[in-house]
């Protein structure tokens, strides 16, 4: 399959934009929004992509039975939830996923489930760059592949030590690009096994294959995030902030998107965020906005994926509070926090106007 294959490479869905509608998972309308199919500008660059609407893309989290098996009925409804909330992609098999602690069988199902439960509506990204030697990785990549997402997802740190310099991760790039055909990539700065961020000569080196569609940013600061936007311009790589504070200025100078982790707790804030943070006529709302996610992110990070499982349930999704990474439950406090942020939430719904049906 070729790299500008319209049916699976684009990332870029053309969906109504309108007030956001959530449903409980008992009741979940599914048609709350409307997509066609991804395609491609037609033009002499098959590579330039057409409406670049921001977006928000979930992390996604990975629901466990009480034996700690991923539970397929319940990651269902959370996709359900998620697409009910205007998520408009989807990250499957990422750090929030728990992936280091599913075997390589695991993360395939994962990947293939939420792909048959998105049905075409949406892109699908999952991480594939597992593997000991280049050769594994290279392998691995293709069986993820060929579970239908739209693009194999590179752990920028799985391609070099951490004090090995840009050469080095540019060389195992290459090698790793030559023995994958023309699969459609992106990278993640996964904090583990240590953060590699992407520099500019990388992103450049990137670019220039025309196999990379995507990126998640995990950088904290603004000014390096400025200069990767500035050098991605007019390409067809797709950048999205994985940090809550950045989202605000992070559309607002290109970014095609959010890809964070409090997205998994309240998804439809995100999303009101990415149609809404470039409208000069909703500034104000925005910037409070950005002001109560900030705020919030200090609370939902600790205990975090368990956080994330505990809210969903309270919304409504059936999902247990645990986990294979997380040895400890929550706390109480932590609890207390999280149901104050949950009481909290239709005030925020209110003011912006999003409508919760009952």
């Amino acid at each position: 399959m070729k790299a500008n294959d319209n049916s699976r490479r684009n990332f870029l869905g053309k969906i109504t934009v309108g007030t956001v509608s959530l449903t409980t998972l008992m009741g979940l309308d599914q048609n709350l929004f409307s997509a066609s199919i991804f395609t491609k500008e037609s033009n002499s660059n098959p590579n330039i992509l057409k409406n670049k609407e921001q977006k928000f893309v979930p992390v996604m989290v990975t629901p466990f039975t009480p034996d700690l098996k991923i539970d397929f009925d319940a990651l269902s409804k959370l996709t359900d939830f998620y697409m009910a909330c205007g998520a408009k992609g989807f990250f499957a098999n990422c750090m929030s996923s728990e992936m280091y602690y599913l075997d390589n069988e695991e993360r395939l199902a994962l990947a293939s489930h939420v792909v048959k439960q998105v049905k075409g509506k949406f892109p699908v990204v999952a991480t594939g760059s597992f593997g000991e030697t280049i050769e594994e990785q290279a392998d691995f990549a293709k069986k993820m592949y060929a579970t239908g997402v739209d693009a194999v997802i590179l752990i920028t740190s799985h391609f070099s030590k951490k004090e090995e310099d840009d050469t080095v991760l540019i060389n195992n790039l290459k090698k790793f690009l030559s023995l994958t055909g023309d699969i459609p990539m992106g990278t993640y700065e996964c904090p583990s096994p240590y953060k590699r961020i992407i520099t500019p000569e990388v992103l450049r080196f990137m670019l220039s294959t025309n196999r990379f569609f995507y990126h998640k940013d995990t950088n904290l600061d603004l000014d390096p995030i400025k200069v990767k936007l500035e050098i991605a311009k007019g390409s067809s790589l797709e950048f999205y902030d994985a940090h809550t504070p950045n989202t605000m200025d992070s559309l607002q100078m290109g970014a095609q998107g959010m890809s964070c982790i409090a997205g998994n707790l309240y998804p439809e804030l995100f999303s009101w965020m990415c149609a809404n943070a470039t409208d000069p006529a909703k500034q104000e709302d925005v910037k409070w906005l950005q002001s109560e996610l900030t705020r919030l992110d200090a609370i939902i990070s600790k205990g975090y994926p368990l956080s994330a499982k505990y809210f969903l349930q309270k919304r409504g999704v059936p999902i247990a509070p645990i986990g294979r990474s997380s040895k400890n439950p929550l706390t109480e406090e932590q609890k207390q926090g999280l149901d104050e942020i949950f009481n909290d939430l239709p005030a925020l719904h209110k003011r912006l106007g999003i409508k919760v049906k009952p």
